[in-house]
């Protein structure tokens, strides 16, 4: 299925604030039936499968093989399995905690790609962050409009959820969104599939450590000896941007990665999977 066809059944969105991974979101999301020649998804597994992994020093982490598979099935990335040293660095963005100018800051000096994930409320309010990432050259990802959790919500839903981000940040910056990051981490065989038909890519991580709440930073060292010891060849690095010992660590993260051989390159030059096995 063509996101065209799915694009014609979703109609118009209205954004409504939420908070990335903390304040959840109770408002229904105006859904339509998949119907009318559109794919059907009922036979497919809903059962929401959580990202969760046991972190290895040095070494991608330890997933259950189910998950690899299924996501890998519809196109889904966590890791660039090419074995080169290659980095990819990865920001979520439900809402704005002043530390997103600071990264793009350290980016520009340090000539590093990123990719930012960002919900519809960050996409309204956030016009002059958003138009910077898009002309210093970074990524602009998809977690959806209202960060539902997509595997508790119908077919339908899940469509409206992307399309309907996809939409608003084609009308207001001219920029098509490529790729998705399902809200908490979570999917499922159906939510996997949708996506995938809608012509986007699942992005997940290969990486990632408690940075989100903001009530329990412990600093830029903290955040440092967190990341450093875990990097690993082809990773794909969550990092928050409402952390401030993110924004405090990044320029030194960055610098010690590039000292250890680590490239860091845009999601854009991630390998397909049939090139990597």
């Amino acid at each position: 299925m063509k996101r065209s066809l799915i694009s014609a059944l979703i109609i118009s969105l209205s954004l409504i604030p939420c908070s990335c991974g903390t304040e959840k979101t109770t408002d229904a999301v105006n859904s339509v039936s998949v119907s009318s020649g559109a794919a059907d998804y009922s036979a497919l597994d809903p059962t929401g499968s959580g990202w969760g992994f046991v972190r290895v020093k040095g070494s991608p982490p330890e997933l259950p093989q189910k998950q690899i598979d299924m996501l890998e099935k519809y196109n889904g990335v966590y890791l660039d399995h090419s074995g080169e040293k290659y980095l990819y660095l990865t920001f979520d963005e439900g809402y704005e905690n002043g530390f997103t100018p600071v990264i793009l800051d350290v980016l520009a000096k340090t000539e590093t790609p990123a990719a930012f994930f960002v919900t519809g409320p960050y996409l309204e309010k956030e016009s002059a962050l958003i138009q910077r990432m898009i002309d210093e050259g970074h990524i602009i990802g998809n977690h959806t409009v209202h960060h539902l959790n997509l595997p508790k919500q119908p077919a339908d839903t899940v469509a409206a959820e992307i399309t309907g981000l996809n939409d608003r940040c084609l009308e207001l910056y001219g920029y098509e969104m490529k790729y998705m990051r399902p809200p908490e981490g979570e999917f499922s065989e159906r939510t996997l599939a949708v996506t995938n038909d809608l012509g986007m890519k699942t992005i997940m991580w290969s990486f990632a450590y408690k940075d989100w709440d903001v009530n329990t930073q412990k600093g830029a060292d903290y955040a440092y000896e967190s990341v450093m010891p875990y990097l690993h060849d082809g990773a794909v690095i969550l990092l928050h941007a409402v952390s401030s010992d993110n924004a405090s660590a990044l320029e030194r993260i960055i610098n010690a990665a590039k000292q250890q051989g680590f490239v860091f390159r845009s999601l854009d030059e991630l390998p397909v999977l049939s090139d990597q096995t």
